[in-house]
C-alpha cells in the first residue's frame, strides 16, 4: 500500500466514528499477541496493553478523545452485556467460591481499598 493509499485510509477513518472501533480491535489484536508471545505473561495482560496502544495512538495522532470514542461507543455497549454474561461461569463456580470464602473476601477487601486510595491519591 503506498503512503498516499494509508493518507486516504486515515483522511477517512478520522472523520467517522470508524476510527474508535477499528483502532480498539487493532490494539486488542496486538496485545493480545503479544500477550500469548510472552507466554501469558500477566504484565502483558491484553487489556492493559490495549489501553496502554490507545493512549499512545491518540496522544501520538493528537486525536481528541471525543473522536475515538464516538466508535468506542460500540465496544462500550457491549460491556455491559459481557458483565452480565459473568454470571454464568461465576454460577459454576460457586461451591468453590463458597469454599474458598475467606481469601476471595481478604482480595476483594484489598481491592476496594487500593483502588480508593489511589484514585483519592491521583
Amino acid at each position: 500500500m503506498t503512503d498516499d493509499g494509508i493518507a486516504t485510509i486515515w483522511v477517512y477513518l478520522s472523520t467517522t466514528p470508524l476510527l474508535g472501533l477499528t483502532i480498539t480491535l487493532v490494539a486488542y489484536g496486538i496485545a493480545y499477541r503479544a500477550y500469548l508471545w510472552s507466554g501469558s505473561n500477566p504484565l502483558l495482560h491484553p487489556v492493559v496493553s490495549a489501553v496502554t496502544l490507545l493512549i499512545l495512538f491518540l496522544v501520538g495522532t493528537d486525536t481528541p478523545y471525543e473522536a475515538y470514542f464516538a466508535g468506542g461507543q460500540f465496544v462500550h455497549f457491549l460491556l455491559g452485556p459481557a458483565t452480565v454474561a459473568l454470571a454464568i461461569p461465576l454460577y459454576q463456580q460457586l461451591p468453590k467460591i463458597r469454599r474458598l470464602w475467606l481469601p476471595v473476601l481478604i482480595t476483594l477487601v484489598s481491592g476496594v481499598t487500593i483502588g480508593a486510595l489511589s484514585s483519592v491519591a491521583l
